[in-house]
């Protein structure tokens, strides 16, 4: 006679559901090392390509402008996507803090470094300089930037100048409070304007839906303004927020204070900042 058989035991639902809840777990843990690990190893080797790169055509001569002139780093030139043309430090974040700005916003660019949006200014020119990065994965050069801090100073180096920003009135309401703010680091003129004038509605960070294009507008938020010399310089920093989401975008605004003209063995004041 053969010893009785053990019921046979059947596969629940839940025990279903668990087993799928496991693999997807490790699938997300997966994307997640993916994301912020081993994007960050490829984005920093592109880094180090476009920033090559920029090193090596600032050391060479500069580009024939035509008819004999010496080109003009405020005039725009064609630049192919994904090129480098800048470098920007934010001494806030540590002396370590630097990345070559390259041409474009689309992934491909911005794997490589911050992206410039095509549309708008060069560095130091009259109007809005927006620059669009990722806060995680893929180098995350904003993973930091909910932590800039009125008057915070934003370091954009050129061929041929040093550009300096200081980040915006940030949680100042009120013209009294964004006046008292602004009069930290921006000249009389510029506190009016922030406080009471054209970029009184410019806000030093504020979080916006993805589609919002006006914060890369030459004055955010008027639409209508062409770029002309009597704008301000301004330099918008653009991340998705909240972090590992892209269902909003964290925008930072900071305004052009000074340009100083490079020079062997200088380097401004602000760099060392911190």
């Amino acid at each position: 006679m053969s010893p009785p058989q053990p019921p046979s035991r059947r596969f629940s639902i839940v025990e279903f559901i668990g087993e799928l809840l496991l693999t997807a777990g490790a699938l997300l843990l997966l994307f997640a090392f993916y994301e912020s690990y081993w994007t960050n190893i490829e984005a920093s080797r592109e880094q180090e390509r476009v920033a090559s790169n920029l090193e090596q055509r600032w050391a060479g001569p500069q580009e024939d402008a035509g008819e004999g002139q010496r080109e003009n780093p405020r005039v725009r030139r064609e630049l192919a996507l994904g090129e480098a043309f800048a470098r920007m430090y934010i001494p806030s974040f540590g002396p370590d803090f630097h990345f070559a700005i390259v041409e474009g916003t689309e992934d491909a660019d911005l794997l490589a470094g911050p992206g410039r949006y095509t549309d708008t200014q060069m560095p130091g020119q009259p109007g809005n300089f927006a620059v669009a990065g990722h806060r995680v994965g893929k180098g995350a050069p904003f993973n930091d930037l909910g932590n800039l801090r009125t008057c915070d100073p934003v370091v954009v180096e050129t061929r041929d100048s040093w550009d300096i920003y200081r980040v915006l009135p940030v949680d100042a309401t009120t013209g009294e409070q964004r006046r008292a703010a602004a009069a930290e680091c921006l000249t009389p003129e510029q506190v009016e304007r922030v406080a009471v004038g054209d970029y009184a509605g410019v806000d030093g960070r504020l979080i916006t839906v993805p589609g919002d294009v006006s914060v890369i507008d030459p004055v955010p938020g008027l639409p209508g303004v062409v770029a002309d010399p009597h704008l301000e310089g301004l330099m918008t920093m653009t991340t998705c927020h909240p972090r590992f989401s892209n269902a909003q975008r964290m925008i930072v605004h900071a305004m052009l204070v000074r340009t100083d003209t490079k020079r062997d063995g200088f380097r401004p004041a602000e760099l060392e900042e911190n």
